[in-house]
C-alpha cells in the first residue's frame, strides 16, 4: 500500500489547505483526516470538492504525526495513494436506531470484497461506542474484519461531537473506512499497560447501562470495595485513573480496561466503558510501559519488516499520563515512530474488534 502523510500547522483554514493540495498533488484513493473544530465543515467540503473521486472521513480533536502532537489546531491529512481498495460510509443514529444505516456497510464491504489478512475498518465514533461496536460487526465478523478506531475527544465544551464522511458533517454517527491493502497485508495491535493489581475478581453486581455506572462490586458499593483494596480515601479514586483503572476479563486472561470518571450517588463509579452485569473486574495497576512499547515495536517488527503506514489511535489518557511522565514524544517519536509513518488520534475511548476500551493504544500496520 502506498500513502502519505501532510500536516499544516497554518493558522488559517484555506491556507492549511492550499498547503496539503500542494503537497498532496495526485489524486488520493482515500483520506483520513483531522483538524480544529471550527474548520471541519470546511476541511470537510474543501477536500471532498478537490478530490470528488476520493473515499474520506474525518474528525476534530488531538492530532500527532509522529512526534508532531497538535491539540485541535491545523489539519492532518492521511492520503492512501497507491495499492489499495477504499470504501467510505456512515451510520447514524447511533443512540436510537443505528441498524437503520447497517445497510450502507453491508453494500460497502460487498464492493470492496475483503479477506481477513488484508482488510481493516478504521472508523471514528462520537458516541455509544458500545451499540456501534455491536452493529458493526454484525456485517464485519462475517468476514473476519477487524474493527479499529477512536470516540470523538476534544470537542469544545456546549459543541456537538462531530464526524465527518464524504463531504459531509454528521453527529450521532460513524464514519468509517474499509482499507483493503492490494499488495500486502494488515495486522492489528492492542497495547494494553495496565495488569490485575494481585487483589480478587470482583463481579458486578448493580449497574446502570444507560450511564456506564457501576454501582455495586459483589453486593458492595463500588466505591468501598475499590477504596479497601488500594487504601484510597474516596475523595482520591478519580485522580487515581491513570494508575488503578478498572478492568473487565473477558475469557481466561484478555482484560479491557474501563476508566472510571466520577463518583455518582450511593458511591457508584461512573465509568468510560460500560460494564454490564456480572461482568468479572478487576482493580488494575500501571506495569512498565516502556518495557511494554518495546515489546509492542517489537511484535510488530517481526510481523511487518517494513511497514507502509501505521495507522493508531491513543487514548487521551495515555495522552496525560506520558506527558506528565515527559516520556510523549519519545513514544510517539523515537519509539513507535522509529518503524515508519506514524499518524494517529488522540481518542476518549477506543474501539478494538469486538470491543470499545478505555486507556489503550489501538493500531493497524499495513505491509
Amino acid at each position: 500500500m502506498q500513502s502519505k502523510t501532510i500536516v499544516s500547522s497554518k493558522g488559517n483554514c484555506q491556507e492549511a489547505l492550499s498547503e496539503v493540495f500542494a503537497q498532496l498533488g495526485t489524486d488520493p484513493i482515500g483520506i483520513i483526516f483531522c483538524c480544529e473544530y471550527d474548520w471541519l465543515e470546511d476541511v470537510s467540503s474543501s477536500l471532498k470538492s478537490r478530490y470528488p473521486s476520493a473515499q474520506i472521513i474525518g474528525t476534530s480533536g488531538i492530532f500527532y504525526s509522529n512526534a508532531d502532537v497538535h491539540d485541535n489546531k491545523g489539519l492532518m491529512v492521511v492520503a492512501i495513494t497507491g495499492e489499495a481498495a477504499v470504501e467510505a460510509g456512515v451510520i447514524k443514529h447511533l443512540s436510537t436506531v443505528p441498524l437503520s444505516d447497517i445497510w450502507n456497510l453491508e453494500q460497502s464491504v460487498s464492493r470492496i470484497s475483503p479477506s481477513s489478512d488484508n482488510t481493516i475498518c478504521f472508523e471514528f465514533c462520537t458516541n455509544d461506542e458500545e451499540v456501534m461496536v455491536s452493529t458493526v460487526n454484525m456485517v464485519l465478523s462475517k468476514k473476519n474484519v477487524a474493527l479499529i478506531g477512536g470516540s470523538v475527544f476534544g470537542t469544545p465544551e456546549g459543541e456537538k461531537s462531530l464526524v465527518s464522511v464524504n463531504g459531509k458533517t454528521y453527529g450521532n454517527a460513524c464514519s468509517y473506512m474499509l482499507i483493503k491493502n492490494l499488495n500486502g497485508k494488515v495486522h492489528t495491535y492492542r497495547e494494553n499497560i495496565y495488569a490485575p493489581a494481585g487483589g480478587p475478581a470482583h463481579t458486578a453486581t448493580k449497574v446502570n447501562l444507560r450511564n456506564k455506572e457501576l454501582i455495586e462490586l459483589d453486593h458492595r458499593s463500588a466505591v468501598d470495595v475499590y477504596s479497601q483494596e488500594t487504601g484510597l480515601d474516596r475523595s482520591r479514586i478519580v485522580d487515581n485513573v491513570l494508575q488503578q483503572p478498572l478492568g473487565r476479563l473477558v475469557g481466561d486472561e484478555d482484560v479491557f480496561i474501563s476508566s472510571m470518571y466520577a463518583i455518582g450517588a450511593g458511591g457508584s463509579l461512573i465509568n468510560y466503558k460500560r460494564i454490564n452485569l456480572n461482568d468479572t473486574m478487576y482493580i488494575l495497576k500501571l506495569q512498565d510501559y516502556k518495557e511494554i512499547n518495546r515489546e509492542t515495536v517489537a511484535k510488530i517488527r517481526s510481523d511487518v519488516r517494513s511497514p507502509k503506514l501505521i495507522l493508531s489511535v491513543n487514548c487521551i489518557y495515555r495522552y496525560i499520563l506520558f506527558d506528565q511522565e515527559g516520556y510523549l514524544k519519545t513514544f510517539l517519536g523515537d519509539v513507535m515512530g522509529s518503524l515508519g509513518s506514524f499518524p494517529g488520534y488522540i481518542g476518549g475511548g477506543e474501539q478494538y474488534r469486538h470491543q470499545h476500551v478505555n486507556q489503550t493504544m489501538v493500531c493497524a500496520v499495513f505491509d
